[in-house]
């Protein structure tokens, strides 16, 4: 887990892919006063590299082992990020945080290599997010809970206290946790859900109370 301090601060970065969440990581990036290199995507002409200040592209994917810049991962498939981290290695000190400047990271929250944190989004005191994990635009996630790596929370998703949310989960737009459980790995919240109870590893849960589903 990385120190407490989150710096907003960035130089040049790589992105890893090119689709619509790069497009936002890549505002991050220009808002933090950094600037995007380069994107690796399997699609040459990936929706990153065809803004009109695009990034120049690098090659494909899995072409992404001998990274020699800071980099993040900007897929928003966390089956095809789960792959590329793999490849990469989870802990690889050139993992670059980015934190948009209009997000809210208490002193006391943790915030891993490899975080993207958005717009808005609030993370509150003592909270720990592990690495490449998504805190998206306007997502709260509220005193000590702990998100685990790679794990996504939505757009104006909500997390009370003490909540864990397990590697690789994503936790959809304006769903909503309670306060002290647990969500597993491998789990999807679905939309607009509320968790009421825990939710064991792999399950997939939606509506209100959140229920399972196959």
């Amino acid at each position: 887990m990385a120190s407490n301090h989150v710096s907003n601060t960035l130089g040049e970065i790589v992105l890893v892919g090119g689709g619509g969440h790069a497009l936002v990581v890549a505002e991050a990036c220009r808002a933090s006063g950094g600037r995007v290199f380069g994107v690796y995507d399997d699609d040459e002409r990936c929706e990153a590299a065809r803004e009109p200040d695009g990034a120049e592209w690098l090659g494909p994917l899995l072409s992404a082992g001998e990274l020699a810049r800071p980099w993040i991962l900007s897929l928003g498939d966390l089956g095809m990020r789960a792959r590329v981290i793999q490849r990469l290695g989870p802990h690889t000190p050139d993992a670059q945080r980015v934190v948009h400047p209009a997000a809210v990271i208490a002193s006391t929250a943790s915030v891993a290599r490899g975080v993207f944190v958005g717009p808005l989004a609030l993370v509150h005191s003592r909270a720990a997010i592990g690495v490449h994990a998504i805190i998206n635009s306007a997502a709260i996630v509220e005193h000590d809970c702990t998100i685990g790596e790679n794990a996504h929370l939505a757009p104006r998703s909500v997390l009370g206290g003490g909540v864990r949310i397990g590697p690789g989960t994503l936790v959809g737009l304006g769903a909503v946790v309670l306060p002290g459980l647990t969500v597993g790995a491998g789990c999807v919240v679905g939309a607009g859900a509320v968790v009421r109870r825990h939710v064991p590893d792999g399950s997939r849960v939606v509506g209100v109370p959140a229920t399972p589903i196959d």
